[in-house]
């Protein structure tokens, strides 16, 4: 496999987590272009050119910071379940964690709880973050009950990114108040 950008890759329990690579394209396709992408800019009304660029920017995110979202996978099995991890494009007010299922066939199970776990770990150890938060559209029940399984809180006075939808910002706890409550 050919990486487009150097990366480190993390490891869970049950995932692996990469940086993006060209054969994932078909993957994000897939669901970017389906209604499962509605709270992110995507679903059925999105053009496939649109899609493609969007694609090139979390691939271009990796080259532009030295860092980035990282797909997820079963370990063994190298095919995308969704994709996790810090994020900062320009405009943006605040570092995020953010997080998408590509496959059906993955919600359910635990791995974006996994997968952005670790990928927080990362944004506070290896990156040297000191907070972050997500946003999150107000009727992603399921965005939601995940951050909040997380720990993080809603922050009704932090602000929020521009762009057309509407938007939640939660907060996650610092790297001091995790490793206070997990010991």
């Amino acid at each position: 496999m050919i990486l487009l950008s150097p990366a480190p890759s993390l490891s869970t329990e049950r995932l692996c987590l990469r940086a993006p690579c060209a054969g994932d394209w078909p993957h994000w396709r897939e669901f970017h272009l389906s209604e499962r992408a509605r709270f992110i800019g995507g679903g059925p009304q999105i053009k496939p050119s649109d899609s493609w660029r969007a694609f090139g920017h979390i691939i271009g995110h990796w080259v532009m910071r030295g860092w980035g979202m990282f797909v997820f996978t079963l370990k063994g099995d190298d095919t995308p379940l969704g994709m996790t991890g810090p994020w900062f494009p320009e405009g943006w007010p605040e570092r995020e964690i953010g997080w998408t299922i590509w496959s059906p066939a993955a919600e359910g199970k635990g791995y974006a709880c996994e997968a952005a776990l670790a990928a927080r770990d990362h944004a506070y150890q290896a990156l040297g973050w000191n907070g972050t938060v997500s946003y999150i559209h107000p009727d992603n029940a399921r965005s939601i009950a995940l951050v909040e399984r997380l720990g993080a809180a809603r922050d009704g006075n932090a602000p929020v990114p521009e762009f057309d939808e509407p938007c939640l910002v939660y907060r996650h706890p610092a790297p001091d108040r995790i490793r206070e409550t997990a010991t």
